[in-house]
């Protein structure tokens, strides 16, 4: 697998949860393979994975395959997603796919596919994204390169620097 965005990024918390391993990933066609390990404890009443738990890790499949499609310079926060269960997850190990659709300078379209060790197709998704700079700037305020929701004080940022900021990414969507 060539290098790729996702070797320098730090992994979150929830990805350490969900047992995310990268597998295989093509930046051009912005597309990426990993693997997620579905614990007993993510189980329902029934005995299988909950749904919210396959849905997150759907979310950690396109997201990826976004950053990576960007070459590391864009977060793309999922602004909405669709995911259809089809077929009972127990715990175990799974893999997943996400493949950038389309990104346009303010939104892109990401789908997903989650499969069970056996190879059953048990989930899918397709979610809609805002593409946003990593580490834009205004002022002494910027975006944090390491997640898109939080603005960070660079250089003795006032209220002013934030507020501008905010106005400039909003003037980008």
């Amino acid at each position: 697998m060539p290098p790729h965005a996702l070797d320098n990024l730090p992994r979150p918390p929830c990805a350490e949860l969900l047992g995310w391993e990268i597998l295989d990933a093509d930046p051009a066609r912005g597309w990426v393979r990993i693997a997620f390990e579905g614990q007993p404890e993510f189980r329902n009443p029934a005995g299988y994975i909950q749904g919210g738990f396959l849905a997150a890790m759907l979310d950690d499949v396109m997201g990826p395959a976004a950053f990576i499609h960007s070459h590391g310079r864009q977060f793309s926060p999922t602004i909405d997603m669709a995911v259809s269960f089809l077929a009972p997850a127990k715990p175990g190990r799974f893999v997943g796919e996400g493949q950038v659709v389309q990104m346009g300078k303010s939104i892109g379209f990401l789908e997903g596919t989650l499969w069970d060790a056996g190879g059953v197709l048990v989930a899918k998704a397709t979610a809609t994204c805002r593409v946003m700079d990593r580490g834009k700037l205004h002022g002494g305020a910027k975006f944090s390169e390491l997640h898109s929701n939080f603005m960070i004080n660079a250089e003795d940022a006032t209220a002013a620097d934030l507020e501008g900021l905010g106005e400039a990414v909003r003037a980008d969507v």
